[in-house]
């Protein structure tokens, strides 16, 4: 089994030791470096650029820079996506975005995780469970969303929330751990 067959199949798996994946992460690093540098001014560019970049995109994208993923190709986002400064995406698993998404500054969305095991981790092994954002979801700033959660439809996530399990459609939830406060129907 190769280590992307490993990694598509949840299993742990070296990127490391697979020169096809290191390929795509070093493509990944010069895309995300020419849109840093490009001028927040040049929003054709900018939107032209988001679109190789990531896996698929609606027609109205926007992200401040600085924006940092690992592959683009596993990110996929929907109409009216919109996210503030300091994006980061570690897309070793797919991270999915409804239509009508505002992310705040400085959050995180972590696919990849490393195991526990010190030997095992100490070997450069790690694993990935995709992320799901349903639509008009509105993340605010400082928020972390951890490896396989699912953000329903319809949610507010508190600033500075840790999101470590899935959050139900229509909730507002916020903490470290993120948990539900109350409905929002």
């Amino acid at each position: 089994m190769t280590e992307i067959e490993k990694l598509e199949a949840g299993l742990l798996y070296n990127a490391s030791q697979d020169p096809d994946l290191l390929d795509d992460i070093r493509r990944c690093e010069k895309y995300c470096y020419n849109y840093n540098r490009t001028s927040p001014a040049d929003l054709s560019s900018l939107t032209a650029q988001l679109v190789n970049l990531l896996g698929s995109t609606g027609e109205r994208v926007r992200i401040i820079q600085p924006f940092k993923c690992d592959y683009g190709y596993n990110v996929h986002v929907g109409e009216d996506f919109f996210a503030n400064c300091n994006l980061v995406i570690l897309d070793a698993a797919r991270v999915i975005f409804g239509d009508h998404v505002f992310v705040g500054p400085n959050c995180g969305f972590y696919t990849a995780s490393h195991p526990l095991d010190i030997p095992q981790r100490n070997q450069g092994l790690e694993f990935a469970k995709p992320i799901v954002v349903g639509n008009d979801v509105w993340i605010g700033g400082n928020v972390c969303v951890m490896p396989g959660v699912t953000i329903g439809d319809g949610c507010v996530i508190g600033a500075g929330s840790v999101v470590t399990h899935d959050i139900p459609p229509h909730t507002l939830a916020a903490g470290n751990p993120c948990r539900p406060i109350r409905s929002l129907k």
